[in-house]
This record gives C-alpha cells, sequence and structure tokens, in this order.
C-alpha cells in the first residue's frame, strides 16, 4: 500500500512538473507532422495479463522489407528521427509512462515490462531462465536495478538477459521503500548513461 501511494504521489507531482516538457514535445511532433505522437506498445504485467505502454514515439514506421527480430531494444538506429535522437539520449521518450504508473499499470521501480515474444539471442525470454516468470509477480516499474546498473538494451545474447534478470529477483527478495527511493534517486544520476 505505501509503494502504491508514493507511486500516485510522485507520478501525481511529476506529471504537473513535468507537463510544459510533455506539451511542448506534443507540439513539436505536431507542428512538424511527426505522428502518430506516441508509441503504445503491449508489454507484460502478468504471465496472463498484458497493458498498454504508452511512449513518445522515436522511430520511424518500418517498410514493408524491414522484419522485426523480435530481440527486445534491438539495433534499429537507421529508424529512429532526429528528434528521437533527442527524446532517447535524455530518456524523455519514457515521460508518458508515468500515466501508467499513475494508472496503476506500472510502478515507479519494478523489473522493466517485456514485449509480449520478447527474444535473447534466438531464444524467448522464458525458454532462457525458468526463474523469468517469477519477476512477474512484482508490477513492472518505470526504472529498476537492473537499469540503474546498466543491463538494458539489446539483448543479443542470452547474458544480457540473465544479467537483467538477477537484478529483478535481487530486488523483488530485498524490496523495502527506502530502496526504492535509492533506485530512484540512482535512476536520476545515470539518466544519460548509454546503458542505464
Amino acid at each position: 500500500m505505501a509503494k502504491r501511494i508514493v507511486d500516485i504521489l510522485l507520478s501525481l507531482i511529476l506529471l504537473v512538473v513535468l507537463s510544459p516538457f510533455i506539451i511542448g514535445i506534443v507540439l513539436y511532433m505536431t507542428i512538424k507532422k511527426d505522428l502518430p505522437v506516441f508509441y503504445v506498445s503491449e508489454r507484460m504485467k502478468t504471465p496472463d495479463e498484458a497493458f498498454q505502454l504508452i511512449k513518445f514515439r522515436t522511430m520511424r514506421n518500418p517498410r514493408p522489407n524491414e522484419a522485426n527480430t523480435g530481440v527486445s531494444g534491438g539495433d534499429k538506429t537507421d529508424r529512429i528521427t532526429r528528434l528521437g535522437h533527442f527524446l532517447r539520449r535524455f530518456r524523455l521518450d519514457e515521460l508518458p509512462q508515468l500515466w501508467n504508473v499513475f494508472k496503476g499499470e506500472m510502478s515507479l521501480v519494478g523489473p522493466r515490462p517485456h514485449a509480449i515474444g520478447s527474444q535473447a539471442g534466438e531464444k524467448l525470454f522464458w525458454e532462457v531462465d525458468v526463474r523469468y516468470w517469477p519477476r512477474h509477480s512484482l508490477k513492472p516499474g518505470l526504472s529498476g536495478l537492473a537499469q540503474v546498473r546498466g543491463f538494458r538494451g539489446a539483448t543479443d545474447h542470452e547474458i544480457d538477459l540473465v544479467d537483467r534478470l538477477r537484478s529483478d529477483l535481487e530486488y523483488m527478495e530485498g524490496w523495502t521503500l527506502l530502496r526504492d527511493v535509492q533506485i530512484l534517486f540512482l535512476t536520476l544520476r545515470v539518466l544519460v548513461h548509454d546503458r542505464a
């Protein structure tokens, strides 16, 4: 209950404080006809429940001959728009997820939500490690222990998933409200780091 109260209060405060940036991005993309403004992706909340994660759109739509590899955070650099590079550099593309937090679909801190069918190397996430499913017993987060440790980005190899999975499970086993606060402060410190 304490975690949810903190999520509601902080997400509401952040939405209000950051509203000039959010509105500015929306207006800029609309004026530039860089539409749609938002990218909505179905993510796993629990093993049998999904939700619609919201981000600012940073990539152009794929061409007909461009296949989706399924690799989480795969290299799509050639599809990232000019504004998209800026938004990603300062993690501003993640701001709309504060609405997901406010609605209760996500928490400020927790294991990052994965796209359905995500792969590490040639395997689906749950085929890599049997401990993958228990991580979904906690609400997915905007940031997490794995992210502040730099375990993010493309999952080209199985170890890329295993490293962040270990951090997710460690977070779950040792959760305290104080640790959430520490992770939030660490998130601010590493916002512009390539791997955080």
